[in-house]
């Protein structure tokens, strides 16, 4: 067995299966993200980024070509892969995986390895990406996935930049409905602690914190919630049923500035919201997929 990276690694970023980019811009930008240009991957996906000041972001993803994304399935490409299985599975929407950011990925696919917890090959790849002002550069990545057989519908990689994109996304990471980062991201099972020690392998963390509902597993920079339905119910106000097995990503946390601000944009919007304490919360929505928390930091 290959031991744990010597510190967490930090979040990067949620992928999102979308139905369609237009339809997740149209949905996002509603509820006051700024929305990057569409971006193509070279194996048939594309998606429509919303980066954060914390240097988190989302990725909503759709799929460009049908045809180019079951080749790349066919030749081992996990991401797609499990693009398609999360699709087929439960549908055009959702939220399927979390990234954290690594500075050897080729370490880590040894440790996925090592601890019977890897999801197949390696995947390097560049895409562009379009900047508001115009201008264009192409980001390099390389990506190792973990898996757990028991969660057919989430999985867990970390992203190695290899290029990265540029550093000043000042006119990208602001956003109308005052959100400044990711802090907490839910995922849900019947029996949270089966899925501990998978989720930490891929974060690096070996500190778990027991709660009422579950547990919580610290990244370096946001908190990974794995939480019963019950606990799902009583954070979130979100209702899911305790027959579904496995491991599901089930809802987001974002840290805002000023909640009147988040809350009087929704209001303008017609966005549907609850207020939950210290919290709103707005339910998965079509071109959304997750269940949206906004919260200042505490």
């Amino acid at each position: 067995m290959i031991a744990h990276s010597a510190k967490p690694h930090p979040l990067d970023h949620v992928v999102l299966p979308v139905v369609n980019i237009d339809l997740a811009r149209e949905r996002l930008g509603k509820l006051g993200f700024t929305v990057a240009a569409d971006a193509r991957h070279p194996f048939g996906t594309e998606n429509a980024c919303v980066f954060f000041a914390d240097k988190t972001y989302i990725e909503p993803l759709g799929v460009a070509s049908v045809e180019e994304s079951e080749a790349a399935a066919r030749q081992g490409n996990v991401f797609i892969a499990r693009n398609r299985a999360f699709r087929f599975r439960c549908g055009e929407e959702g939220l399927s995986a979390l990234a954290f950011l690594t500075e050897d990925a080729g370490l880590d696919h040894r440790r996925f390895v090592g601890n019977g917890a890897s999801a197949g090959e390696m995947l390097q790849f560049s895409r562009p990406m379009r900047m508001p002002d115009g201008s264009e550069s192409v980001g390099s990545f390389k990506l190792a996935f973990s898996s757990d057989l028991r969660a057919p519908d989430f999985f867990l990689f970390t992203c190695q930049r290899i290029n990265s994109f540029p550093a000043d996304r000042a006119a990208l990471e602001a956003h109308a409905n005052g959100v400044t980062g990711l802090a907490e991201i839910a995922l849900c099972a019947p029996e949270p602690a089966a899925f501990a020690a998978f989720v930490g392998l891929a974060v690096g963390q070996t500190a778990v914190e027991k709660t009422g509902f579950g547990m919580n597993i610290a990244a370096s920079n946001a908190k990974i919630s794995l939480m019963t339905p019950e606990g799902l119910e009583a954070y979130f106000e979100l209702v899911v049923s305790s027959a579904d097995r496995g491991l599901r990503g089930r809802a987001i946390l974002f840290t805002v500035t000023d909640l009147a601000v988040t809350e009087a944009h929704l209001a303008a919007n017609g966005v549907t919201y609850t207020r939950k304490n210290n919290r709103i919360l707005v339910k998965p929505t079509p071109g959304q997929g997750a269940l949206f928390a906004f919260e200042e930091p505490r």
